[in-house]
């Protein structure tokens, strides 16, 4: 690949650019962990449900790498005001554009750029509504109702946010939608409650992409909320780890990706 932008930009499978996002964190030391795959999900639902006309594999790439210097160490707190600049001249050595680079670098207000980037909204209010929802060492996760409210009254209060108001309509609308296992639970709570329960990022997302993304996709069509497209075949009697042993042949688990990305050129190390 001629550079790492190109090869993540070209990749349209979302599962796929969620691996190869894993191994770029494997190989440099960016911050990537299961808070970031769950934003992307939502934020692909939210796009797709609200119809957004938008380059919505520019917003999902730019969401799994906006965090990439972030610090999770509230000792390092000072860091919460440079995080998101860090990472835009970072990914700028990955060979990302300098708009792709200011979209990344928007995911917070910091920057002051008064000329935001529609793309940078829709990370924005992600990233928000989503860091309420889970635990934190000093809180507890809020309920989705609570964290709609802190999002408007608190976090994003007095914001441009081109994207909060439908947002917040799309999060309201699809809490009133649930996926059937052995009970039927609200998309948004069985996707944090997945995010909770698996302790290992790559596991966390082939279970995603091999069944929940479709399995969220097919009760949305069904309701004629997102536009319609191939059905999957659905079967609630296989567990998770049994899926993950059926699909242990599929491209998202094969030694490629791996390889491409962490036997890159060592010019993409992170630096310190």
């Amino acid at each position: 690949m001629d550079n790492f932008a190109e090869y993540i930009l070209d990749e349209k499978d979302i599962g796929q650019k969620m691996v190869i996002a894993y191994y770029l964190s494997k190989k440099t030391g960016i911050f990537f962990d299961k808070s970031v795959v769950l934003k992307t999900e939502i934020a692909r639902i939210f796009m797709e449900y609200m119809n957004i006309d938008i380059d919505r594999n520019l917003v999902l790439t730019a969401m799994l790498l906006c965090n990439c210097r972030k610090i999770d160490n509230a000792q390092k707190i000072g860091k919460l005001e440079t995080f998101a600049k860090d990472g835009a001249d970072y990914l700028q050595t990955l060979g990302f554009n300098k708009r792709f680079c200011k979209i990344c670098e928007e995911i917070n207000r910091y920057s002051g750029n008064k000329k935001r980037e529609r793309e940078s909204d829709i990370l924005e209010v992600v990233d928000q509504f989503v860091g309420l929802i889970l635990n934190r060492v000093e809180r507890e996760a809020f309920t989705t109702e609570e964290a709609i409210i802190v999002l408007k009254e608190r976090n994003l209060r007095n914001t441009d946010n081109r994207y909060m108001d439908l947002f917040i309509q799309f999060i309201e609308e699809v809490e009133k939608v649930y996926i059937k296992e052995i009970i039927e639970v609200p998309i948004i709570k069985k996707l944090v409650n997945l995010h909770n329960k698996e302790a290992n990022v790559k596991t966390y997302i082939a279970i995603l992409s091999n069944k929940y993304s479709k399995k969220i996709d097919n009760v949305l069509i069904k309701k004629g909320k997102i536009d319609a497209k191939e059905l999957y075949e659905e079967d609630d009697t296989v567990t998770e780890y049994e899926l993950l042993e059926k699909k242990n042949n599929r491209a998202l688990f094969s030694k490629e990706i791996a390889n491409k990305v962490m036997n890159h050129e060592s010019k993409y190390k992170l630096e310190e």
